[in-house]
């Protein structure tokens, strides 16, 4: 099966509610954008490491970037369904590549909740039109999880801060014209009290990139290092207030998790309806795969299973529609399916058999591409830790 090659999805059981006639007309626009411009070059974008600079034109053109954002910065003032259809059909052709979602629904979302009027007029609608990409920089190699024993500072020297230290495992980093970058601004003892939020350009001197880090999936999405080396930044790029930056990061992490969630959901989907196709189309013994007891046993547990997380996934969404969810829901979503997205892999890469295992496959690429869902917005380990704190 090559990239141009879409399963038909396997037909839910419980239907969904939540998209209206606006909605399924940006989903058309959305999915012949990734069928047309991302899904055929998947091979391309893993041999490059990201995604050609000009498709981030094309995809504000299209206003695909940055939807929520009010109107007067570029967007188009919708509602976060928007935001879930892009990751659905970013799913739906097996995009591991493009880091859209991160750049419009995390780092714009903390610009227009916690910057000037003047930073949101700068960066914006920049960031509505593909003008600039954005990244954020929060892990650094030895912290993981641990954002209170960050070591990158950022040391108050007039008008400026002086930045020094290094950022790892950076979605959007390679490319990126713009990134917030957490920092350290006052004393170490005082923990998540000294963290801040730094808005750094790219082209700032001291600031440099590392290559695309070679990872063992997602190989196409632009991963590198970033290094700061007295890195001078005005004191006005500070997002928010001094020492806020711990705040600030524990009210977004919850929706970032939530992106997780469906990413993984709509995820498992497009490995179930690959599989169903696949088990139809190939014979073992003189018949379809399909007509053996134990793949369908197998096909009707996963699809349960899928649905299940659906139902979960959707009922969410509402929630955050009507700014009610807690983060302890976004925790168990992100660690339960991103958990799940796993377990249905790997079940369909073993009823593809040999071929499972043959990159021409796209179970193959989920392989290797959904098991980093389990580690990136924080661990599921530390998920299930802040889900127990609240019982």
């Amino acid at each position: 099966m090559s990239d141009l090659q879409i399963p038909k999805p396997v037909a839910p059981m419980v239907p969904r509610t939540l998209f209206n006639e606006d909605h399924e007309a940006f989903r058309a626009t959305v999915r012949r954008f990734f069928e047309t411009e991302i899904g055929p070059y998947h091979k391309k974008w893993e041999t490059q490491q990201h995604l050609d600079r000009e498709l981030w034109n094309k995809a504000g053109e299209l206003g695909m970037l940055c939807p929520t954002m009010p109107e007067e910065y570029g967007g188009s003032g919708v509602d976060r369904l928007y935001s879930m259809i892009m990751m659905e059909e970013q799913a739906r052709v097996g995009d591991s590549a493009s880091g859209f979602s991160l750049h419009s629904d995390i780092v714009a979302n903390y610009i227009l909740n916690f910057g000037t009027e003047e930073q949101k007029q700068k960066w914006l609608p920049k960031m509505a039109t593909g003008e600039v990409v954005g990244a954020i920089a929060m892990t650094e190699p030895g912290t993981g999880s641990d954002l209170q024993s960050i070591k990158t500072t950022a040391k108050p020297d007039g008008d400026d801060y002086v930045l020094n230290g290094s950022k790892i495992f950076i979605t959007n980093g390679y490319l990126c014209d713009m990134v917030v970058v957490v920092v350290k601004t006052g004393d170490g003892e005082k923990g998540s009290e000294n963290v801040s939020l730094l808005i750094v350009e790219a082209d700032r001197e001291g600031f440099t990139k590392g290559k695309p880090l070679e990872k063992v999936g997602m190989k196409g999405q632009d991963t590198c290092e970033l290094f700061f080396n007295d890195v001078r930044v005005p004191k006005d790029n500070l997002l928010g207030q001094e020492g806020m930056g711990f705040i600030m990061l524990m009210k977004e992490l919850a929706w970032e998790r939530m992106m997780i969630a469906i990413i993984c959901a709509a995820g498992a989907e497009f490995a179930l309806a690959t599989t169903v196709e696949y088990v139809k189309e190939r014979k073992a013994f003189g018949k379809p795969i399909m007509a053996f007891q134990n793949t369908r046993f197998k096909l009707a547990e996963l699809r349960s299973q899928v649905q299940i997380a659906r139902v979960y996934v959707d009922r969410c969404m509402e929630l955050v529609l009507e700014n009610k969810l807690g983060p302890e829901a976004a925790c168990a979503a992100k660690y339960w399916v991103s958990d799940l997205i796993s377990e249905v892999v790997d079940e369909c890469v073993q009823l593809h058999g040999g071929y499972g295992y043959m990159m021409e496959y796209p179970i193959a690429r989920a392989y290797i591409d959904t098991r980093a869902n389990r580690i990136y917005g924080g661990t599921n380990e530390i998920m299930k830790e802040l889900i127990s704190r609240s019982i």
